[in-house]
Formats: C-alpha cells, structure tokens, sequence
C-alpha cells in the first residue's frame, strides 16, 4: 500500500502477496524518500513464550481450499476481534484462530472461527493509511472459550497516552527481516513507545504520524513488519499488559529503518467507537 504525499510511502502489515505487488510499485521510479507501508512484522524480536500473549489471534483468509495468515489482531469480547482496517478492507473469507502458536502445526490449543461480520471505521480510507482510522472490528460466528491459552486483551482507558519511551512489546508472525519470510511460530520484540512530539519531528515521520497513533521502536533493529499488521502493542501499565495499539504501518524503505518506528493506530482513540459497534452489533 504505496501512500503517495509527503514525499513518502507507506505500507501496511498484510499479507504477503500484497507487499510483493506494492514493493515492485514502489521499487520503481521512486527516490529515496520514504513512505509508510502497512505491512508491519516482528523484525529482530525472539520466539515468544508460548502462549504468553493469550488474547494475540491469526487473522487468515481461505484460498484454494487451504487458509494462510494474512495478519494479527487481538481478542476483546468471546465473540469479537480487534484489527487493522487495512487487513479486511478487502472481499476474501477470512477466519480467527485464537491459542495459536506455531501456524505450521496443531499446537492443541486452537480454536477457529469464521469471522460473521467485519465493521470497518467509516471514516478508513485505504489510499491515504497516513489519514489514520486504520482499524476494524471482526465479529465472530460463535463465542470461543476461554482459558490458560485464550484470554481477552485489556484495553486502556479512552485517551490514555503513553509517556515517552514506555515499555512495550509487539507481537506476531510478520516477516522476521525486510523481504523475508513469515515467521512460523509467534514473536515478540522490545519496542519502547516514542513520543508524538519525537516521533512527528522532520528527522523521524513528520506530519505523516497523527496524534491518533501511537510509535515505537525506530532503533534500527526490532520492528513490525508485513504479516504484522493488526496485531496488539502490548505495553506495561501499573504492572499489567494494556493493548494500547493496533500495528499499522512501517516505513516504505525497509521494516527495520532508523528513526522510522513501527506506526499503530492508538487503541485509547476509538474506545467510545469500539464500545458502540459492539454495543449495536
């Protein structure tokens, strides 16, 4: 997803097929510049403990008879699902598989189930991903059960904004580097927040970032990448983990560039719009 304006591009965090096809549209004829790029996966992180992340669900998408994760996202009612807009703004079949670890085996902790209804926010624009409202929520066909493996992420409170340098961590199995390959199990990566005031400064993203997402990372090293897209920023308030993002966009000129953080829509923006699509649905 090449986002043209502001001298730079952006891609999002889906799924492998369109980061092929947006990566040769931005591969020619394009300068140096960046853009944002919504196909966010863990780059630099490490194996995560399993099952550590119980409310990190795959967002997978049928084809040919067979499913293949596209993106992250994160369980907040039995029977809903928080993600990327930009993950389901698109006519596919798609499923939830929560408790899930390693995609290429049946880790016995799964449960599927097919996604009834997608509500993306209405004001979602996906060819402008830099205007912000990149997400959606997934209703799901039946309630899962929850247990030690799946549980409900914990969302903050309307308006939260995190001090600089918070810690957090991002989670999924997005590429493991720039033009690599989806990780087969989860992973996770340390990805300290950076400020709005930093993070929308000439040397970092610019006016590209809003106030209504939040950054992180932009070490150079550990970023989100394609596959990551829609999956929680877990990040630690008053000893507990809070979902305060949904991964949105890294920078068009590779996953892990410097001072171009990972990019999520900030949770504690849309906490009234969440409550009211669950509410009516």
């Amino acid at each position: 997803m090449a986002i043209h304006g502001e001298g730079a591009v952006v891609y999002s965090a889906g799924n492998m097929l369109r980061f092929l096809v947006f990566s040769t549209l931005v591969l020619y004829g394009r300068s140096t510049q960046d853009v944002p790029e919504t196909n966010a996966r863990v780059v630099g992180g490490t194996e995560a403990r399993r099952n550590s992340w119980p409310s990190q669900i795959s967002l997978q998408y049928l084809s040919g008879g067979k499913w293949y994760h596209t993106c992250g996202g994160t369980l907040i009612r039995q029977n809903w699902v928080m993600t990327a807009a930009h993950c389901v703004d698109r006519t596919m079949t798609f499923r939830v598989v929560v408790g899930e670890h390693n995609l290429s085996q049946n880790d016995g902790t799964e449960q599927s189930a097919s996604v009834q209804k997608i509500v993306v926010h209405p004001y979602w624009n996906s060819n402008d991903v830099s205007a912000g409202y990149d997400i959606a929520l997934l209703r799901l066909a039946q309630k899962v059960t929850l247990n030690s493996y799946v549980q409900l992420g914990v969302l903050p409170q309307e308006g939260a904004i995190l001090a600089n340098n918070s810690p957090c961590y991002i989670t999924g199995w997005g590429l493991t580097k720039t033009n690599g390959q989806l990780a087969q199990v989860l992973q996770q990566a340390y990805l300290p927040t950076v400020d709005y005031a930093i993070c929308s400064s000439s040397s970092y993203w610019g006016s590209i970032v809003k106030k209504s997402m939040v950054c992180a990372g932009g070490d150079g090293i550990r970023s989100g990448c394609q596959g990551d897209s829609g999956g929680p920023l877990h990040c630690s308030v008053n000893g507990k983990y809070t979902v305060h993002g949904v991964t949105s966009f890294v920078s068009s000129l590779g996953c892990n560039v410097s001072r171009k953080p990972t990019v999520f829509t900030r949770v504690s923006a849309y906490i009234t719009w969440i409550n009211n699509v669950i509410a009516s649905n």
